[in-house]
């Protein structure tokens, strides 16, 4: 492969803007939620059965720009291979407490509006000076909220007045018979006995 092609060749594993250089695994869940309780023929199905957001489990390895530079300190010189593992974990912990959504590249599969959930990373003599991680990312459900606008809306806080007129007949009062029952009936309800 030529140098040209090496440079503008474009990462296959992307988190937001964070290209890990090893992909170890990649766990990819996407679960539909559905209901217990029966569901009459004819219903509405999408009201029975929805899909939860998408879910990653991927377990990455950044290297800490090592080459046979790194036996000088390059930095002096204005020369950087990329950043250390202890750099690249602060910036895996900034794009988490950031709560803002990016996206990811798989070897399977394009993400939008995803979250870390996760970071778990692990270090011992075999992994002192390489980051290696699991992070576990989860989508966020976006949805556009839409505003309506009311013709009359000055009026709408008398509520009743707003409403149209409607011919409901003529009303007429009737004499109440029997009020002495009425009164007995009453006081048997109120315990006044």
């Amino acid at each position: 492969m030529d140098i040209l092609s090496t440079l503008f060749s474009q990462p296959s594993r992307k988190i937001g803007l964070l290209v890990p250089d090893v992909v170890i695994s990649e766990k990819h869940q996407d679960q539909l939620d559905i209901t217990e309780h029966p569901v009459e023929i004819g219903a509405e199905i999408a009201d029975h059965a929805y899909q939860r957001p998408a879910e990653l489990t991927m377990e990455v390895g950044f290297a800490g720009g090592g080459s046979l530079l790194d036996l000088w300190d390059t930095a002096k010189i204005g020369l950087s291979l990329g950043l250390s593992p202890r750099e690249t974990y602060q910036k895996l912990l900034e794009l988490q407490a950031s709560r803002q959504p990016f996206d990811v590249i798989t070897g399977k599969r394009q993400y939008s509006n995803m979250l870390i959930c996760a970071i778990e990373v692990t270090t011992d003599k075999a992994s002192e000076n390489v980051l290696l991680a699991v992070l576990t990312l989860r989508e966020l459900n976006m949805t556009r909220t839409e505003t309506a606008t009311v013709t009359r809306q000055a009026n709408m806080r008398e509520g009743v007045t707003t409403a149209g007129v409607a011919n409901t007949g003529v009303k007429t009062t009737k004499p109440v018979e029997n009020v002495g029952l009425l009164q007995r009936g009453a006081e048997i309800v109120h315990g006044d006995e």
